[in-house]
C-alpha cells in the first residue's frame, strides 16, 4: 500500500476579520489551511459573536471551535499560528506581509469600493465582492450578493454592483437593519440573541455635543442578531444593528448561510490557485 501524501498547505492572509470574512477563514480552516487576519484598532463589526474581529476586545474568541486571538506583533502571530489559535493581527499590515510572504492573500473588507491590494508583497490575491475586477484588480473576485449567483468565483470581471438594499430574509431586506439616527457613542440596552418588538429601544446615542441620548429603536419584530459593541463612536447612517425576522436564536451565534456560501466559492479558487503556481 502506497503511504499517504502529505501536502504543505501554504498560509493565507485575510484583511478584515468581520462575520463573512470570518465565515471564509473558518471554512479554510476546516479544509487545513492556516489562516492570518489583520484588522483595525476599532473594528465596528455587527455581528460580534461570530466575527473573530471580536478577539480586539475582548483578546480572545472562539467562533464555531476556532479560538482567535487579537496579536500586536510578528512574533505574537508567529506563537498563535505554531500553538493551533488564528491570529487577528493588529499593526503595519504590510511590514507583516513582508515579513510572512502569504501564498495568497484575500481582501475581505467588503467595502464595495475598490481599495490598495498589496500585489506586490503577495503571490495571489481574492478580493470579496464589487469593486473589484478580475484579472486586472486581483486574481478572482467572489460574488457577495444574495440570489443565484452568490459564492461564485470570478475569474474575469467583476461581482453585481452594490445595490445598497440588504438580501431579503423571510419577506424583509432593508427594513431589518438599523442605521444610527444621530452620531455619537453607542450605549446598549438589549444584547445579541435577544428577542426585541417593533418600536422597542434597543439602544442610545450619546451625542457629542450634550447629554442628549437618541433612542434607537427596532425596525421590526425579531431576534436581535447584530449590535455594534457599546462605547464605540458611530456616524449618522452608520449600520448598527440587525434583526432577523426567523426567530431562531442560535442562529445569531453560528456562521450564516452568506458566509459559507462565500467561504466555499474561495475555497474553490484557493485551490485553483495553488493547482496553477
Amino acid at each position: 500500500m502506497n503511504p499517504i501524501r502529505r501536502i504543505e498547505l501554504p498560509l493565507i492572509w485575510i484583511r478584515g476579520a468581520g462575520d463573512l470574512a470570518t465565515g471564509v477563514g473558518v471554512r479554510l480552516l476546516n479544509s487545513g489551511f492556516q489562516i492570518a487576519f489583520s484588522e483595525i484598532e476599532k473594528p465596528t463589526v455587527i455581528r460580534t459573536t461570530v466575527a473573530f474581529a471580536a478577539a480586539v476586545y475582548e483578546e480572545s474568541v472562539i467562533v464555531e471551535g476556532h479560538q482567535s486571538v487579537v496579536c500586536t506583533g510578528v512574533e505574537a502571530v508567529e506563537e498563535a499560528l505554531s500553538s493551533g489559535k488564528v491570529p487577528v493581527y493588529i499593526g503595519d499590515e504590510e511590514n507583516a506581509l513582508a515579513y510572512f510572504k502569504p501564498s495568497i492573500f484575500i481582501e475581505a473588507t467588503i467595502r464595495k469600493e475598490k481599495i490598495d491590494i498589496p500585489r506586490d508583497l503577495v503571490m495571489r490575491t481574492i478580493a470579496l465582492g464589487p469593486g473589484f475586477s478580475a484579472p486586472e484588480d486581483v486574481d478572482v473576485v467572489i460574488e457577495t450578493m444574495r440570489g443565484h449567483y452568490l459564492g461564485r468565483a470570478i475569474w474575469k470581471g467583476k461581482a453585481i454592483p452594490n445595490t445598497g438594499i440588504p438580501g431579503e430574509i423571510a419577506g424583509y431586506a432593508k427594513e431589518r437593519v438599523i442605521h444610527a439616527p444621530a452620531k455619537g457613542s453607542i450605549i446598549g440596552l438589549s444584547n445579541i440573541g435577544d428577542y426585541v418588538t417593533q418600536g422597542q429601544t434597543i439602544a442610545y446615542i450619546k451625542t457629542d455635543d450634550s447629554e442628549e441620548r437618541v433612542e434607537v429603536l427596532a425596525s421590526i419584530t425579531g431576534i436581535l442578531r447584530g449590535m455594534i459593541r457599546e462605547g464605540l463612536w458611530v456616524d449618522f447612517g452608520m449600520k448598527i444593528a440587525d434583526i432577523d425576522p426567523r426567530c431562531e436564536k442560535a442562529h445569531c451565534f453560528s456562521i450564516s448561510d452568506k458566509a459559507r456560501a462565500i467561504g466555499g466559492g474561495v475555497l474553490e479558487a484557493v485551490m485553483v490557485l495553488i493547482l496553477k503556481s
